[in-house]
C-alpha cells in the first residue's frame, strides 16, 4: 500500500474482508508479539503476573472447586496461565496460534516439568482431545472469530468435554464493542514496536457495522524509512448476553452462569468483558 491509498480507503469494509486477524502465526511478527506478552508494564496482550495469579486462584478454587483436573486453554499464548495452573496440581494443554508463545510455553512446562502440552495451531482446525474437566478461552478471544466458526468451536468444546465439565469464557460486553467501533481514530509512532522492529507510524480508526453488530480495527502501519504502508485489520462479532446463552444451549451446554470477571481482580479491561461458565 502506498500513503494515497489510505486517503482512498473503503470507509466500510465488511467485517473480516480485509484479514481474519492480525497475523499471530508469521515468524517475525510472533517474537515481536511475545515481548507484548510478557511485558509487566500494562495488561495488553496478556495481564501482568500478580493479576494471572489472582485470576487463577479463583479458576482453581471457585471452578474446579480445587480438584486436579484435565485443562484445555484456547488461545493459550504463551502458557501464562496454564503454567500457573499446572503448579496447582491440574494437567494442562494448550492451543495458540503464534509459534514463538508455544515455543515460550513449551520450555517453560520442560524446564520447570510441568504436566503441560502445547500444539500450535488455529483452533478452529486443531483437534481438541478429549475428556476434558475445564475448556476456557479468555481475554476477548471469542469475539475474533465470525459466527459460523464460534459456534463450531463451541460444538468442539463441548465434545471435547467430560460430563459435568466445565467450559469457562472471558467475552467481550455488546456495549463495550460497541463503543470502541464508534471511537475517534488515533495514531502514534515507535521506534520499533508490535508491527516492525524498525521505526514506524501506526495509524488506527475502529468501525462499528451496525447491521453485522460488528467492530473492525484497522491498523496502518507507515515505515518511517520508505513510507510504505501495511495494513492489518481485525473484527470483533458483538453479542448480547441472550444470544450467548442461546448459543450455548444449542451446542448442548446445560447451567449457565455469569461473573463480572475472572475473581475479585479489577484491571482495565473490567468494564469491557464478562465472564460466562456453562456446565456439560
Amino acid at each position: 500500500m502506498f500513503l494515497r491509498d489510505i486517503v482512498s480507503r473503503i470507509t466500510d469494509p465488511e467485517p473480516w474482508s480485509e484479514g481474519e486477524n492480525i497475523p499471530w502465526q508469521d515468524e517475525s511478527f510472533s517474537p515481536r508479539m511475545l515481548k507484548i506478552h510478557l511485558s509487566q508494564k500494562s495488561d495488553a496482550a496478556s495481564r501482568r503476573k500478580s493479576v494471572i495469579q489472582r485470576q487463577v486462584d479463583w479458576i482453581h478454587r471457585a471452578i474446579l472447586t480445587s480438584k486436579s483436573s484435565l485443562i484445555l486453554d484456547l488461545g493459550c499464548g504463551p502458557g501464562l496461565y496454564l503454567t500457573q495452573l499446572a503448579k496447582l496440581g491440574h494437567r494442562c494443554v494448550g492451543i495458540d496460534y503464534s509459534p514463538a508463545a508455544v515455543q515460550f510455553a513449551q520450555n517453560q512446562a520442560a524446564c520447570l516439568d510441568l504436566p503441560c502440552a502445547y500444539l500450535q495451531g488455529d483452533i478452529r482446525l486443531a483437534s481438541f482431545g478429549n475428556g476434558y474437566d475445564l475448556v476456557m478461552i479468555i481475554f476477548g478471544e471469542f469475539n475474533v472469530f465470525r459466527p459460523a466458526d464460534a459456534m463450531m468451536i463451541l460444538n468442539k468444546a463441548f465434545a471435547a468435554m467430560k460430563s459435568g465439565g466445565m467450559f469457562l469464557a472471558e467475552v467481550m460486553r455488546y456495549e463495550a464493542l460497541e463503543i470502541i467501533g464508534k471511537s475517534d481514530p488515533t495514531w502514534y509512532s515507535a521506534a520499533s514496536g508490535v508491527f516492525s522492529d524498525n521505526a514506524y507510524i501506526c495509524l488506527e480508526e475502529t468501525l462499528w457495522n451496525k447491521k453485522s453488530h460488528t467492530t473492525t480495527i484497522r491498523y496502518f502501519v507507515i515505515d518511517a524509512e520508505s513510507s510504505d504502508v501495511t495494513r492489518y485489520a481485525q473484527s470483533y462479532q458483538a453479542y448480547t448476553v441472550d444470544q450467548y446463552e442461546e448459543m450455548l444451549s444449542q451446542c448442548g451446554f446445560n447451567e449457565v452462569n455469569y461473573y463480572e470477571s475472572l475473581g475479585d481482580v479489577s484491571n482495565e479491561y473490567s468494564d469491557e468483558m464478562f465472564v460466562i461458565a456453562a456446565l456439560k
